[in-house]
């Protein structure tokens, strides 16, 4: 059996057994159990409970049963391990979901006031659309196409105070459609107002109608003396099954510098990929290894969170005031999920 369902939540067998096995996926299926849960929470036994149902018919015999079990104990051990490595890296700041001491019962702790939980629920939910999981996939609980149009707006100002945060600077929202509706040239000239390293300048070929060309945040920490050398930084928003392809290693430097600055700047950029996925740690290596810094579902929620001293320090984070309307869309999918499940 490939699909088992549970309070219109889907736990892809098939995929989560394949060596080395999705242990991000399990864990995601018992956050958003608990997420929509009435009592707010999932039982990690329910993992044991479905492989076994959907290993039920495939026992040839004794020994195959008890290899199964085997499994099933490792499938769980597995899943938990990943829920607390999330809690230490996050913070009960960032992360809203606590495991009680027996790993037993993990509970959705939301607090709907907090930038950092609903970074991370943001994440989660895009994580499991159905072009990326099977999830949520054939559920009244998966967003509409205008919702998710929405919950990637959302995304990139999340993603634009992350990446203040990680410089302790100002960050701007670049990518299409910009919050202040400006074009291309306007908003790239109103940045440099700040950063003053190079001159805005359209340089022959370039194209005439650019969106973003690749960048979708930008933020930056100059000195005081207004001279270059500082933390500058670029970034790709993805929230696509695609995002390993998208890397802004070598773009910045060879091909956007160069179509629209003239002088260009001397500040080497630092390439940034900004994504809501959890990601293995081996694989996680080579996404660095392709795409430069890369602020991830670990990451994320956290500098958002310590954004807010930022803001409070009069540091200017553009989109900030968006993340409001996140919370909201978030307690309201809260309540429509525990409604329906």
């Amino acid at each position: 059996m490939r699909l088992l369902m549970i309070n219109s939540l889907y736990l892809p067998l098939d995929e989560v057994k394949k060596q080395p096995g999705n242990f991000d996926l399990t864990a995601d299926y018992l956050e958003l159990t608990a997420f929509f849960a009435k009592n707010s929470i999932a039982l990690v036994s329910d993992l044991t409970d479905q492989a076994e149902i959907g290993a039920a018919d495939d026992h040839a015999d004794l020994d195959e049963e008890m290899q199964s079990g085997e499994n099933e104990e490792d499938l769980v051990w597995r899943t938990v391990k990943r829920i607390k490595d999330r809690r230490k890296t996050l913070s009960a700041s960032a992360y809203p979901f606590n495991l009680d001491e027996r790993g037993e019962v993990l509970t959705c702790n939301l607090d709907r006031d907090s930038f950092g939980h609903a970074a991370y629920i943001l994440s989660l939910v895009l994580s499991n659309l159905r072009a990326v999981s099977p999830i949520l996939d054939g559920s009244c609980l998966h967003p509409d196409e205008q919702e998710i149009r929405q919950l990637r707006e959302f995304f990139q100002y999340f993603a634009t105070a992350a990446l203040a945060s990680e410089l302790q600077g100002s960050a701007w929202s670049f990518g299409s459609p910009r919050p202040d509706g400006t074009n291309f040239l306007e908003k790239l000239r109103q940045i440099w107002l700040t950063i003053r390293d190079g001159e805005v300048e359209r340089q022959r070929g370039a194209p005439r109608q650019p969106k973003d060309d690749q960048v979708d945040v930008f933020a930056a920490r100059p000195h005081r003396d207004g001279l270059p050398g500082f933390p500058l930084a670029a970034a790709q928003v993805a929230t696509g099954a695609n995002a390993r392809e998208k890397s802004l290693k070598g773009h910045l430097d060879y091909a956007f510098t160069s179509r629209w600055f003239a002088p260009q700047p001397v500040t080497t950029f630092l390439a940034y990929m900004i994504m809501p996925f959890a990601i293995a740690d081996d694989q996680f290596l080579d996404d660095v290894r392709l795409m430069g810094n890369v602020l991830h579902r670990l990451r994320v929620p956290r500098r958002v969170a310590e954004a807010a001293e930022l803001v409070k320090a009069g540091e200017m984070i553009e989109g900030y005031d968006q993340l409001a309307k996140a919370v909201q869309w978030i307690a309201n999918y809260q309540d429509r999920g525990r409604a329906l499940t």
